[in-house]
């Protein structure tokens, strides 16, 4: 009986060998509801941009300037779009050969050899291209918090389109091209690192070089309209969605999973931030209420599809605790005029979810598990190399790109156009007519 039964378990395994390698044999096919679910999430990520990040950004400046911040996110569209199909798709998804760790190679480049009918795992690469351009796109809009009512168009978009090729497609490879980072195990679901850390670390360098506006920080330029921000900060909380649910690339579980993730940490941001508006200043505001709604949902980012829906909880705790006390070390401390608060909000909300989901997407804690190590301690480690390499990479390239930028273009506006607001010096309209 035992030698039948072995003889048995080895014709059963002998079967699911060859139905598996038959299976690894087949094409890949095209998976409507997936390819469905990520047009639907492209469209909501390109509106958390436009006209999402224009709002918020454009309720948060000063009226003499709105327009400019608006335009500012418009042109960034405009040129991360082209520069994708260029290049930048190709460098980051592409197969680089020898240099594969480091960056892709031209393959894609106009998107060639590219068709209706090229699939990207399951869905078309079309649609695969377009996702991934809106990531493109929102990551150097973020950086626009970090210098308005103070820089010139032209240096704006230069700096814009040499930041895109130099720091973020390089990143997004290593993380999400089958670079090193990747290969190491660090888990990035959603661009923690990518979008986040990148922006926030670079928008707290431009911010520096560029110097502050004009009465800071004695007097520090008050939000015109907070319910533009607010109109904006809904968008980015709905956009979000295709953000993060979009990440997992199919329409399952692992989709819902993230979108859970998402609005539990973005609930849980905005509590967290009235909290501590009323402890340290017995008031309630819109502007921080809607603030910690980004933080929390850029804390989960990195982490949406790994974790619990109540360790989401947590993330949104953190993003705001962290957010708050920093928007204040930045501002009031160093001196510098990060001025709508990307390195506290977008940078430091990153790295802590990114670090956050070293711990947490542990299966002992209801998490998904691990991409690479047996530990929670191995896997904060990759974690932290991570957020490190982004961090260092995004502050180096950055300092390089302004310096080349304001050797070719001035990058401030002189004193007098500042004064008077960019709206009329630089684009010879304005946001609002009040005659």
């Amino acid at each position: 009986m035992r030698q039948g039964a072995r003889a048995a378990g080895a014709a059963i395994g002998g079967l699911l060998a060859t139905m598996t390698a038959a299976a690894a044999a087949e094409p890949a096919k095209l998976d409507s509801g997936s390819t469905a679910w990520l047009l639907t999430a492209t469209a909501l990520v390109l509106f958390m941009t436009l006209p999402g990040l224009a709002l918020f950004y454009g309720g948060l400046v000063r009226a003499r300037n709105a327009l400019s911040v608006l335009l500012h996110c418009v042109a960034i569209s405009a040129v991360v779009s082209v520069l994708w199909l260029i290049l930048g798709y190709s460098l980051a998804f592409s197969d680089g050969g020898a240099t594969q760790a480091w960056l892709g190679g031209w393959s894609r480049s106009f998107l060639a050899g590219v068709g209706p009918d090229t699939l990207k795992g399951e869905v078309p690469e079309l649609v695969f291209f377009m996702f991934q351009m809106t990531f493109a796109i929102i990551t150097p809009a973020l950086i626009v918090g970090a210098y308005p009512e103070r820089i010139r168009f032209g240096a704006m978009a230069l700096f814009s389109a040499l930041w895109l090729l130099l720091v973020y497609v390089p990143v997004c490879h290593w993380v999400w091209g089958d670079g090193w980072l990747g290969k190491l195990g660090v888990m990035d679901f959603a661009g923690g690192i990518v979008v986040h850390i990148t922006a926030g670390v670079s928008a707290l360098v431009l911010a520096a070089l560029i110097g502050p506006r004009q009465g800071f920080p004695a007097a520090p330029p008050l939000p015109h309209s907070p319910g533009l921000t607010m109109a904006g900060g809904a968008m980015l909380w709905v956009g979000w969605f295709g953000f993060n649910a979009g990440s997992a690339l199919s329409a399952g579980g692992g989709a819902g999973l993230a979108m859970t993730t998402t609005h539990v940490s973005a609930a849980a941001g905005a509590l967290a931030w009235m909290a501590l508006e009323w402890v340290s200043l017995r008031r309630v505001s819109l502007v921080g209420t809607v603030t910690g709604i980004i933080a929390g949902l850029a804390t989960v980012t990195p982490a949406a599809g790994y974790v619990a829906p109540a360790a989401a909880l947590l993330f949104g705790i953190a993003g705001a605790a962290v957010g708050f006390f920093a928007t204040q070390l930045v501002k009031q401390r160093l001196k510098i005029d990060d001025s709508l608060d990307v390195f506290a909000v977008h940078g430091l909300g990153g790295a802590t979810g990114t670090l956050l989901c070293g711990v947490f997407a542990a299966k002992s804690l209801g998490g998904q598990g691990f991409a690479a190590a047996e530990s929670v301690g191995a896997q904060l480690w990759l974690q932290f190399v991570g957020v490190a390499v982004g961090v260092v990479w995004s502050a180096v390239a950055t300092f390089v790109i302004y310096r080349v930028v304001a050797a070719v273009v001035p990058a401030r506006v002189g004193a007098e156009d500042e004064s008077e607001g960019l709206d009329v010096t630089q684009h010879g309209e304005r946001a609002y007519d009040l005659r």
